[in-house]
């Protein structure tokens, strides 16, 4: 479901799969190729939130903030992460289940490991592998591999939006919010 809130519409690109059973509302932008998976909410009733190009969101993310958030090309959003973040930069992965709390800053080309947490404020650095939850949490440099997986993930996620749209699968009133 797609909705308006406070005066403020959503805006997706005609290339953006919004699951039919996802739930986008407020003040947000959705990019080229994005893909919004069942059971997401991505609720901006204060601040906007900006999903840049092949955002991939899946399955059971929570998508919230209290500031503007931007979202970077190729992020990926494992299944079932929570994320208050502020940035989340470009070609970066966060893993299943993951937490991402309020004003985050996370660099371009990173990994959060799946299940970890990333506290409120913190900045994570570019090319960056963060595994676990504070006072245990490692950060440390991410690989080549690692800093490869989000774009790769988030290109076949595309195409996996693309079937589906072409399957009928999208909100049925996306096209009202195309921009």
């Amino acid at each position: 479901m797609i909705r308006s809130f406070n005066g403020k519409t959503p805006k997706i690109h005609p290339t953006a799969f919004v699951s039919e059973f996802a739930y986008v509302v407020g003040d947000v932008e959705i990019g080229e190729y994005c893909n919004i998976w069942p059971g997401t909410i991505i609720r901006a009733n204060n601040h906007k939130i900006t999903l840049s190009r092949y955002v991939n969101i899946q399955d059971r993310c929570v998508i919230h903030s209290d500031s503007d958030a931007y979202y970077g090309d190729h992020v990926v959003l494992g299944h079932g992460v929570t994320c208050h973040g502020k940035t989340v930069g470009a070609f970066t992965l966060i893993g299943n289940q993951a937490v991402i709390n309020g004003e985050a800053i996370i660099g371009e080309h990173s990994v959060v490991a799946s299940g970890s947490v990333v506290l409120e404020r913190a900045e994570i650095p570019a090319k960056s592998f963060v595994i676990g939850i504070p006072p245990n949490q490692e950060i440390r440099p991410a690989n080549e591999r690692q800093q490869g997986m989000a774009e790769r993930t988030a290109e076949g996620y595309a195409r996996n939006g693309q079937m589906f749209k072409a399957e009928g699968m999208a909100d049925p009133d996306i096209e009202k919010f195309y921009i």
